[in-house]
């Protein structure tokens, strides 16, 4: 929490000590228990000050246990003994009025502060939070939003770990240095995390800490004087200001004893004297605002640096290892990594394990280590266990060493309404979350799938970011595959959709219905129609299809309604494959395809070359999109395919077309069987006449045989279309030659290699040795001059067993099959 010592381990400080005349403190040492209260100063999430808060606090069996968190939290103190209940965990508190802003404390198995609480409730003794409340610390954030203090952004973390700059940042930095250490990871790992349970004196660690960072407070008193209520130092002097007032508190209420678990750095302020009006008046006037607060399940991934959320520690799976490990922790991880590759295929064997075990160990010594660290059973792991690759020890950093442990929280929790009906929800279609990111395929003609695919496309409309659609190994529409991960920040932006509805499905019916209207373009509301379509919002819909209808006969550029198109079809055939009726999107689509038929011709009149690959991307995208409508025709549209056809003729003829866009109209029609290869090959004639500007000719050839349309093969199979291109590519003046190259390397450089290497080999043979593939097949071989129809034949049951079909008899063998 702000102001603590914060970072990649824990430790243990403060001690009991008197309290009277209306201040905080006194004698009192702290391994004499008799002394009150008994103030445990830590390192927040770390194994080390965890078990020494376990050890002290059964040593001094205090009658209260205070822990440095916001108090809205102490009614739901008692869930932290559900058995349901598993860390890592957070605190989660945000603002009611704007459920965005929101503030996480995290707490793992291996925080002191969960330590505590557990210690608390398994004793039957109250626990209690007293820091600052979260009610001051959200209206301090908006206060920073809106520029009045210094920002500590949206969401933050101000649980263990939070740091500011210099000593108050890193205060174990100014002491490992103090010692002769640069590496204060290292120190502590030394001094505290290696210290065995049970050694020594239970308080002597908190005592030794107490009195390092009361040192190294007397450095810092000039700076905790100024600054101004923005200011993190005055920040912190008021939550320490609170957080004297609570102990007060408690010391008149508990007469046997209290202890307090917090930063370390906290210690020496709580011990100070100080007097009550002086607290007081530090924490009178401050901002407010409402808020609610619940426990959410948070993630070893985001107790990391590197997470978003973090809470400052960078190996969380090993801390949390140290911690559970009864004994022989090295041994134990090292046995834990070898499963782990293992299980990835590489060859690993106990006596790799006990090898490594033993070059730990050394290492240790030669470094001067009292027990292997971190560092040198990964060093061990990298020589013994991965022959000395760095590539499996990737995996095990993010198996292991950091993990994907996800906690979770009783369903008794405080929660949104919405958080609840989607937890229902989950447990119903046995769609459990889960912090390791997987892959899902789904079957949508499969009730439980289609459920699923339905939840999914539902929180993506209300900005939860659970699940990302990627590309299905099937080509099929009834199947989908979806990335999942989840994070603990989506409870936050579950809270935020609350505002839309109580359930999914009506909160993203809302969202929907809102996001039509504020809608900036017609292509952005055919994308919201597809995904109502998607996440299956027969009420959201009919408003989005009215929305659109208006929005598309107002609009009467082209490339907008072009672009609008594929999606619409798209939605039908979603329709088509989850039963939802979609005869007005049909209708829609249908008279948005006329208007394209109308106005593509004329909108295809004099066009840059930026706009004219533009227009050529939305020629086949409407292509695509007409194809598809054949199968489901609207009535009173008539024919839309043949007339689509009359429009690419339009554009292949006339001049004003660029030629990008005319060459890709040529190769729609002669795919489609609508043009002979005869007139395909007199209109690339004409085209490449000397009397054609180069650069057009090129456009052309671009349009024609390029963009990924598989013109490269077209070439290799019609001797004809690729002798006119080497014609008249030879015979491009020098002068304009390097204008048209760039077109013509970007043509020829989308093709396979194989492709480009075999039109290089028939272009160096020359016209006259070459000979037509289609006709003769000489020049290549495997071509003959005719088609083996017995050969073609044999693939026919593989091509059904693609389908999904048994594989049938072809007719050539029933014939052979009949008397």
């Amino acid at each position: 929490m702000p102001g603590g010592v914060s970072g990649r381990g824990d430790g243990a400080v403060g001690g009991p000590g008197g309290a009277g005349d209306g201040a905080v403190g006194g004698p009192g040492g702290v391994g004499r228990v008799g002394g009150w209260p008994l103030l445990l100063g830590v390192r927040h999430h770390g194994p080390g000050s965890a078990r020494a808060v376990r050890g002290a606090l059964e040593a001094a069996r205090p009658g209260v246990v205070l822990i440095e968190g916001p108090p809205e939290a102490d009614a739901l103190v008692p869930l932290a003994a559900d058995e349901d209940m598993r860390p890592p965990v957070a605190l989660l508190a945000h603002a009611v009025d704007e459920p965005g802003r929101s503030a996480f404390w995290p707490l793992a198995e291996f925080s002191p502060e969960w330590v505590a609480l557990r210690w608390a409730l398994e004793h039957g003794v109250p626990a209690r939070f007293i820091d600052l409340p979260a009610t001051h610390t959200l209206a301090w954030q908006a206060a920073d939003e809106r520029g009045d203090g210094q920002a500590e952004g949206r969401g933050a973390d101000v649980g263990p770990g939070t740091t500011v700059p210099d000593v108050r940042g890193d205060p174990l930095a100014v002491l490992a240095a103090a010692a002769g250490h640069d590496d204060p990871e290292r120190w502590w790992e030394d001094v505290i995390e290696h210290r065995g349970t049970g050694e020594g004196d239970a308080f002597a660690p908190f005592a030794a800490l107490e009195e390092a960072m009361t040192a190294l407070r007397e450095t810092e008193e000039d700076g905790e004087r100024g600054g101004g209520p923005g200011d993190p130092h005055d920040r912190d002097l008021v939550r320490e200001a609170h957080m004297r007032l609570r102990l007060r508190a408690s010391e008149k209420e508990f007469a046997d004893g209290v202890a307090v678990v917090c930063g370390a750095w906290h210690v020496p302020a709580l011990r100070r004297r100080v007097a009550v009006g002086a607290d007081r008046a530090l924490v009178k006037g401050l901002p407010r605002t409402k808020v609610d607060m619940t426990w959410v399940p948070w993630t070893h991934r985001r107790l990391s640096r590197a997470g978003g959320y973090g809470a400052g520690i960078e190996s969380p799976g090993w801390y949390g290892h140290l911690f559970a490990a009864a004994d022989r922790p090295v041994e134990r991880w090292l046995t834990r990594v070898a499963g782990l590759l293992r299980e990835e295929g590489r060859i690993v064997s106990p006596a790799h394990v006990i090898e490594a075990a033993r070059l730990a160990e050394t290492l240790a010594t030669i470094r001067g280590r009292p027990l292997p660290g971190l560092g040198e059973t990964t060093d061990a792991a990298r020589a013994v266990l991965c022959d000395g690759s760095d590539v499996p020890l990737a995996l095990v950093h993010d198996r292991l060493v950091v993990g994907d442990v996800l906690g979770e929280v009783p369903v008794g929790a405080p929660a949104v309404p919405l958080q609840q009906d989607l937890t229902r929800v989950q447990r119903r279609l046995r769609l459990k979350p889960e912090a390791r990111e997987r892959e899902l395929e789904l079957d949508l003609r499969k009730e439980t799938d289609a459920g699923r695919s339905r939840l999914l496309h539902r929180l993506r409309l209300l900005g939860v970011g659970w699940g990302e659609p990627i590309a299905s190994r099937s080509t099929g529409t009834f199947r989908e595959t979806w990335r999942l991960r989840w994070e603990p920040e989506l409870s936050v932006r579950i809270a935020e959709a609350g505002v839309w509805g109580t359930t999914v499905l009506s909160a993203a019916t809302a969202r929907a219905e809102a996001d039509a209207v504020i809608a900036g373009g017609l292509a952005e509301v055919t994308a919201l129609a597809e995904r109502c379509l998607l996440a299956e919002l027969p009420d959201a819909l009919a408003p989005v299809m009215r929305i659109l209808a208006d929005r598309a006969a107002l609009d009467t550029d082209v490339g907008h309604l072009a672009e609008a198109l594929p999606a619409l079809v798209r939605s039908l055939r979603y329709g088509d494959v989850r039963g939802t009726d979609t005869g007005a999107l049909a209708e829609v689509a249908a008279g948005l395809a006329e208007r394209v038929f109308v106005g593509l011709p004329a909108a295809c009149a004099a066009l840059d070359a930026d706009a004219a690959e533009e227009m050529r991307r939305h020629v086949d995208a409407v292509h695509t999109a007409v194809g598809l409508l054949g199968d489901a025709p609207a009535p009173g549209h008539g024919d839309l395919g043949t007339r689509w056809r009359t429009v690419l003729r339009t554009l292949a003829a006339r001049d004003t077309v660029p030629g990008v866009v005319r060459g890709r109209a040529v190769r729609i029609l002669l795919d489609d069987g609508e043009l002979a290869p005869d007139e395909a090959a007199r209109l690339m004639g004409l085209v490449l006449s000397p009397g054609t500007p180069p650069a057009d000719a090129a456009a052309w050839i671009e349009g024609f045989v390029g963009g990924g349309s598989g013109g490269g093969m077209l070439l290799l199979h019609d001797e004809r279309l690729l002798a006119l291109i080497d014609a008249w590519l030879t015979g491009v003046p020098g002068d304009t030659f390097t204008d048209v190259l760039p077109l013509l390397r970007r043509t020829f450089s989308a093709y396979e290699p194989g492709v480009r290497r075999q039109l290089g080999e028939l272009v160096r043979r020359g016209p006259e040795a070459r000979g037509s593939v289609t006709t003769t097949g000489a020049g290549i071989p495997g071509f003959a001059a005719d088609l083996d129809t017995r050969r073609a034949d044999a693939v026919l049951p593989v091509i059904r067993l693609l389908l999904g079909h048994n594989p049938a008899p072809d007719d050539n063998e029933l014939a052979e099959a009949a008397p």
